[in-house]
């Protein structure tokens, strides 16, 4: 399964490695599509592949940390 999402991290977690917690506990394929990032706040967006409950276990944990967490539709990567 995949599935397209958009991270919005405010600015206490922006240095946090949340993505990489995601992918290692939680046994999520995490491919980053787009993203920006400061010092203040930061976005990604990503597919995510994995079992539905693996994902869902995973997203769950990235909003308990307070990282915003929205569906993406499309193709991510246009010019």
């Amino acid at each position: 399964m995949k599935r397209r999402v958009k991270f919005s991290f405010p600015t206490h977690l922006v240095q946090e490695p949340i993505i990489f917690q995601l992918g290692k506990d939680y046994n999520v394929v995490t491919n980053i599509r787009r993203a920006e990032v400061t010092d203040v706040q930061g976005w990604v967006v990503m597919e995510l592949e994995g079992n539905d409950d693996d994902i869902d276990r995973g997203l769950d944990w990235v909003r308990d940390r307070g990282v915003r967490v929205d569906p993406v539709g499309g193709d991510v990567v246009e010019s």
